[in-house]
C-alpha cells in the first residue's frame, strides 16, 4: 500500500474517548467511494472512509488489481490497481481519514438529526451524513463443495488472483465459465513472466457467460494443443504426501477423469450480501437500496448510496455512472452540512476557491 494511505491510517490507531465527530462517513473504500472523498472535498466536506477490507481499492483490489480497465473517460485503459492508485493520489489534498479492516454494524439516527455509526471494532462516529459506497456489499466467492478440499484453500486452492507470478510454471486447473475464468486462462498460456507450463480449463458445460472473444480465442489456443477444455464438473480429489495431487472430474457422459496438477483456480462467482446494512432501515429491492436520481439519497434523509449497492430506474453497473451519482450525492449532502449556505456549481479548471482547496496555483492567461 502507498505510503500516503499508511500515514493516513495510522491517524485511526489513536484512541478516542468518544464518538468521532464528522460531517460525513462513507462506507466503501472502493472506487466509487474515494471518488466520493474527492467530490465532497471540493465542496469542503471533509470524510472519514470506513471499509472491511485492509486496503483502499474494493473490487477493483480484490479480484482483479491486474486485470484492464477500458472504460474510464479519458483513460484508454488501467489496472484495477492503477485506478485506486490515482484515485487515492487525486484526494490527497482532502486529508480523509480510512478506517480499514472494520465492517460497520450500526447507522442509528439521533434525536439532533445526526447518525450514530459504529463498527465490529468499537469505532463510532456522530456524522451528519452517511455515503454507503459498498459495491455488492459484503462479496464472498462461492465455494467449490468438494470433500476435503477447503483444507487447501490459500495454498492449492484459490478463489482469487492476488499474485499472479505465485502460478508461473505451475500446472493449472482453472474452473468456472464466466469472464474470470477465460480471462484468467488466457492470462497464464499467453508468454510472458506469468506463463504457465499448462491449463486446463473445466466448466460444467460448453457454454460461456464470458465475452464471446475470449472463448473463441480459448477455443484457438485448445486446437493449437496450448491448453485443454473439459466439460464436467468436479467430483472429488486425490492426495499424496499432504498435498492436492489431482482432482476427479465426472464428465457428461458419466465417465469420472484424473486430472493432475500443482494448482486449482475456482471462479464461480460473488455471493453478494447485504451483511448488517439490511437492519440500517433503508428502502431495499433485490438486495439493493432504492435511491432517488436528483441526489443519490435513500429512503432515509441524509444517507446516500452511490455505486453498485444502489438502484434506480435505467440503473447501470459501470463505475462511471457511480462517479456521476458521487458528485450528485456531495450536493445532495450539501444542504445538512451547511444549512445556510447556498452552493453554487463551480469548476476546477477556473474557480480560485477550488483551486485553493486543491492546493494549486490559479494559472493566469493572457
Amino acid at each position: 500500500m502507498d505510503a500516503h494511505v499508511n500515514a493516513e491510517i495510522s491517524q485511526t490507531a489513536n484512541s478516542h474517548d468518544g464518538p468521532i465527530e464528522t460531517d460525513a462517513v462513507i462506507v466503501g473504500a472502493g472506487p466509487v467511494g474515494l471518488f466520493q472523498v474527492f467530490e465532497l472535498g471540493l465542496l469542503e466536506i471533509k470524510a472519514h472512509i470506513i471499509d472491511s477490507l485492509a486496503y483502499p481499492g474494493g473490487q477493483c483490489i480484490e479480484l482483479y488489481p491486474d486485470k484492464p480497465i477500458y472504460d474510464i473517460p479519458a483513460v484508454p485503459m488501467c489496472t484495477g490497481k492503477e485506478l485506486t492508485d490515482n484515485l487515492l493520489k487525486q484526494i490527497e489534498p482532502f486529508g480523509a481519514t480510512f478506517h480499514l479492516g472494520q465492517e460497520v454494524t450500526e447507522v442509528a439516527k439521533q434525536d439532533d438529526g445526526r447518525f450514530h455509526v459504529a463498527t465490529a471494532k468499537g469505532t463510532r462516529f456522530l456524522t451528519k451524513t452517511v455515503f454507503i459506497a459498498g459495491g455488492v456489499g459484503s462479496f464472498q466467492p462461492r465455494l467449490l463443495r468438494v470433500e476435503g478440499i477447503d483444507k487447501y484453500d490459500g495454498t492449492q486452492l484459490h478463489y482469487r488472483v492476488r499474485n499472479p507470478e505465485q502460478f508461473a510454471g505451475k500446472n493449472l486447473v482453472i474452473v468456472g465459465g464466466g469472464d474470470s475464468a477465460l480471462d484468467w486462462a488466457l492470462n497464464f498460456v499467453n508468454d510472458g513472466p506469468n506463463k504457465a507450463e499448462s491449463v486446463i480449463l473445466i466448466h460444467r458445460r460448453d457454454g460461456f457467460r464470458a465475452a464471446p472473444a475470449s472463448v473463441a480465442k480459448m477455443r484457438e489456443l485448445c486446437d493449437a494443443y496450448e491448453m485443454q477444455f473439459m466439460v464436467g464438473q468436479v467430483t472429488d480429489i486425490d492426495e499424496k504426501d499432504g498435498k492436492l495431487s489431482a482432482i476427479k472430474v465426472t464428465g457428461g457422459d458419466g465417465v469420472t477423469r484424473v486430472v493432475p496438477l500443482d494448482m486449482l483456480l475456482v471462479f464461480f462467482g460473488l455471493s453478494p450480501k447485504l451483511g448488517p446494512i439490511a437492519d440500517w432501515g433503508l428502502g431495499i429491492e433485490r438486495k439493493q437500496l432504492v435511491v432517488d436520481t436528483e441526489k443519490f439519497e435513500t429512503t432515509v434523509p441524509g444517507i446516500f448510496a452511490v455505486g453498485d449497492i444502489n438502484t434506480y430506474p435505467g440503473k447501470k453497473k459501470l463505475i462511471l455512472s457511480g462517479f456521476h451519482e458521487a458528485a450528485l450525492a456531495a450536493f445532495g449532502a450539501s444542504p445538512y452540512i451547511f444549512p445556510e449556505k447556498r452552493v453554487l456549481l463551480q469548476y476546477t479548471t477556473t474557480s480560485p476557491k477550488l483551486h485553493k482547496v486543491l492546493g494549486v496555483e490559479t494559472p493566469v492567461f493572457d
